[in-house]
């Protein structure tokens, strides 16, 4: 039985990279494959989703909608509006909704929704794609704390989640983790092409940078201990690292990801409004 998900049947709308991460991630979790169900306009992505995951899928959102207990909006957000009014009302209002379009607000949704509807809304990150997401969520008034543990129970399927005590803080997750693997790759390209610059093999350049930023990620966050602690670990006074360290202090490091993270987060409430 999956942690936290019960019995629960599950429906997703949508079922692009995101809603295949999900769906997988409650499959391994031990949802079985005849409580989930997906639709898609996209026959060839249903029947690739019924090869790969044995599931069933849909064309039509309705089609689930009336038997499932939690359904997962996973559309693009201009699309929102319509799939919400092509449902039928009379199920709509029935299931626990958790939409993953980013930027479209609680209060969008209840607004295609029947009175009363409950809804989260949520903000994953590609790594879900490897079971190693970073989710944030907030949940509307109607929710319940089995409701807002359902969710929570969906998204640890593919990594870790922590929900937001106001909605409003979901443009600063999308702003750190949302956007932030990214700027992770951009470090990882950056690694890479100064190991090459230095006289590394391209291969090995890219293999030991990849170990590397995944190697430090696991410590901080197996160990618990905080990531200035950990740097002083591997600083040794007048050492190699303290040299690099310093040549990032120099140029704006740590100014320039706060700048990104906020400008995200700008973006991200922009985009929103």
């Amino acid at each position: 039985m999956a942690h936290g998900l019960g019995n629960a049947t599950l429906g997703f709308i949508g079922g692009g990279a995101m809603g295949e991460a999900l769906v997988a991630g409650v499959l391994w979790a031990g949802v079985p494959a005849e409580r989930v169900q997906v639709a898609d306009p996209d026959e060839a992505r249903c029947k690739h989703l019924e090869r790969t995951h044995g599931i069933a899928t849909a064309k039509d959102g309705n089609a689930l909608v009336g038997t499932c207990e939690i359904v997962v909006l996973a559309v693009k957000p201009g699309r929102v509006a319509a799939v919400l009014s092509a449902l039928d009302p009379a199920h709509a209002a029935e299931p626990l909704w958790v939409s993953i379009a980013a930027g479209v607000s609680l209060a969008a949704i209840e607004a295609g929704l029947p009175a009363g509807a409950r809804v989260v809304r949520a903000m994953p990150n590609t790594p879900a794609l490897v079971g190693a997401g970073a989710a944030a969520f907030a949940a509307n008034a109607g929710c319940s704390d089995a409701d807002r543990a359902r969710a929570r129970a969906l998204f640890e399927c593919v990594g870790v989640a922590w929900e937001a005590p106001d909605e409003g803080l979901l443009d600063a997750v999308t702003g750190l983790s949302g956007s932030g693997p990214a700027y992770v790759f951009v470090l990882l390209e950056a690694l890479a092409d100064a190991g090459v610059h230095m006289g590394l093999p391209r291969d090995a350049a890219g293999l030991l940078a990849t170990q590397t930023v995944l190697g430090a990620a696991r410590l901080a966050s197996e160990t618990g201990r905080h990531p200035a602690a950990l740097k002083d670990q591997v600083t040794s006074p007048g050492g190699t690292t303290i040299a690099g360290v310093e040549r990032l202090e120099a140029a704006g490091f740590r100014a320039a990801i706060h700048d990104a993270v906020a400008a995200a987060t700008r973006r991200s409430r922009e985009l929103g409004n």
